[in-house]
């Protein structure tokens, strides 16, 4: 009798607890279609009676935009031109002339040119810019209309007109198969050691890393330096594969945790390794993101590899894209992963934003928890891959911070190139102390780096009814050009290194820049020492 009262209470809760989450999912269901009904009443109302004609695609996406932009900022929506874009950077290829680009008001401003391409082959330079398209100006275009006159069916032909230093040109081109190789480039350093940069995890990424590994091998390759800086990531697959290579197979590389059951999963390695033995160091930097940290974590975690220069970026989530109507897709954010340690290596805790100031905090605020790697070596989370062996550079200052994300350091490039036609061979190029004086001048007419002050300053100033302080107004803005200046000094071995880059870059292409890389660079340099030394590369390893 007793067994059957303990039964019927065991009943009644499992049929109370049903109920309640029946009607707490029915409640969230209702919630949202209450929502959207909301919405679509107050579309259709504004669309009717609003006095002035309203632009329905543009309200939707200033609402959407509104929607996502609490959330991480890796969650976001797609019109049907930035699905094209998006399929492109996932699988590394499209019609078109072979450039990067800017999108301006004046037109479509060359950013890089691939060598080889339709672009390069009709004499398009960096900083040239594509001012009308077989006759149609592109005078104040939207970016979406822009990033279509370029991209077409093979073997079609345009006609552009380009400005290009105060004149005006025009080329014929033809658009063509463009294949972004995620590995442009790989070589012997030394006699034993190989050196290989992968630039992005698109869907090439793992077999262009076998191609490159492959050929170095037979060029002798005993040492290898897997350089994975300014890499923003990619594909999950693509970065399971490619630890892979140098694990056994059936290990754990990453672990993913989701509010979907079926987006939960352990990852393990599927395929015989390329190889188990070859001493690695694997080269890591603040751009080093997502991907590229699920490589160097479960490296590390193995003890794989030594990882080497400056802490990650710190991005441990997971995106998958969700197709919605008309075209359209959403990229959301769908998981946290985890390296074979149990690391979760994201730093921003987008979920606690401050309400008031936006501020987001890093899980690192709250503590950092250990975790151990195979060899029993203390690794941490809380924010990116700490390095095993770190390079020291500078911190970068709020100013610097303005300058990389404008394009002052491209247009002194660009004008550098034109002003001097030759320059010493890629290998033996340096830019100078001189050269960094004149850039620091050109900075003081440049009106592509304005800081934060800069602008409320100049605000201020319009916002003025009379223009009794334009002589007060221009000596405080030459003191806050002044400051700006002063302030990125404590970053010239940061910003020197980049303009040499991009300097570079328009006299050798890319391909210059990295075989630059391979005798000047110094983290290259200290990665070939730490190969050396089999001893100390051990040490590091065993964590003794």
């Amino acid at each position: 009798m007793m067994h059957f009262k303990i039964k019927k209470q065991t009943i009644l809760i499992l049929l109370v607890v049903t109920i309640f989450l029946s009607f707490s999912f029915k409640s969230k269901f209702f919630e949202v279609a209450k929502q959207i009904e909301i919405y679509n009443t107050l579309f259709k109302e504004l669309n009717m009676y609003y006095v002035d004609e309203i632009n329905p695609a543009e309200l939707t996406n200033t609402a959407i935009k509104n929607t996502l932009k609490d959330l991480d900022p890796y969650t976001n929506f797609y019109n049907e031109q930035a699905v094209e874009d998006a399929k492109i950077r996932r699988e590394g290829e499209y019609s078109g002339i072979g450039t990067a680009v800017y999108y301006t008001k004046r037109g479509i401003q060359i950013s890089e040119v691939y060598k080889g391409f339709s672009g390069d082959k009709a004499g398009l330079k960096a900083g040239d810019i594509i001012i009308s398209v077989d006759g149609q100006s592109l005078k104040n275009m939207e970016r979406d209309q822009l990033s279509m006159f370029l991209k077409g069916a093979p073997n079609s032909t345009i006609s552009v007109e380009v400005e290009r230093q105060g004149s005006i040109i025009t080329k014929k081109l033809t658009r063509e198969k463009v294949v972004v190789n995620p590995v442009p480039f790989y070589e012997m350093i030394d006699e034993e050691t190989g050196y290989i940069t992968l630039t992005r995890f698109n869907n090439k990424a793992s077999s262009e890393v076998k191609k490159a590994f492959r050929a170095l091998k037979k060029k002798g390759m005993k040492k290898l330096v897997f350089d994975l800086r300014y890499n923003p990531g990619g594909s999950l697959l693509e970065a399971i594969n490619i630890s892979n290579f140098f694990v056994p197979k059936g290990k754990v590389i990453v672990t993913t945790k989701a509010k979907i059951k079926k987006w939960s999963n352990t990852y393990k390695g599927t395929n015989d390794p390329l190889d188990l033995e070859i001493p690695i160091v694997v080269l890591v930097n603040g751009r080093s993101a997502s991907a590229s940290e699920i490589v160097s974590g479960s490296l590390q975690d193995y003890d794989r590899a030594v990882i080497m220069g400056e802490r990650s970026f710190g991005k441990g989530l997971v995106q998958r894209y969700r197709t919605l109507t008309y075209g359209t897709q959403l990229k959301l954010t769908i998981s946290k992963y985890y390296t074979p340690s149990g690391r979760c290596i994201q730093e921003l805790d987008y979920t606690n934003r401050d309400a008031k100031t936006g501020k987001v905090p890093k899980f690192s605020d709250n503590g950092i928890n250990a975790f151990k790697t195979e060899n029993g070596r203390t690794v941490f989370d809380g924010g990116g891959v700490t390095p095993d062996v770190k390079i020291k550079v500078s911190k970068r200052s709020e100013a610097t911070k303005k300058l990389l994300q404008s394009k002052a350091i491209f247009n002194f490039a660009t004008d550098y190139f034109y002003k001097n036609p030759k320059i010493e061979n890629v290998e033996d190029y340096h830019f100078s102390s001189k050269d960094y004086s004149s850039f620091v001048n050109y900075l003081k007419v440049d009106t592509t780096f304005v800081t934060d002050q800069e602008k409320l300053f100049k605000t201020a100033y319009l916002s003025a009814e009379n223009n009794s302080i334009t002589n007060e107004y221009e000596r405080i803005k030459e003191k806050l050009v002044a400051n700006k200046v002063r302030e990125i000094s404590s970053n010239k071995d940061i910003i020197s290194i980049l303009i040499e880059e991009e300097i570079l870059e328009k006299y050798y292409y890319k391909e210059g820049v990295y075989k630059h890389h391979l005798k000047n660079d110094t983290t290259i340099s200290e990665a070939v020492t730490l190969l050396k030394n089999e001893g100390k590369y051990k040490q590091i390893l065993s964590g003794k």
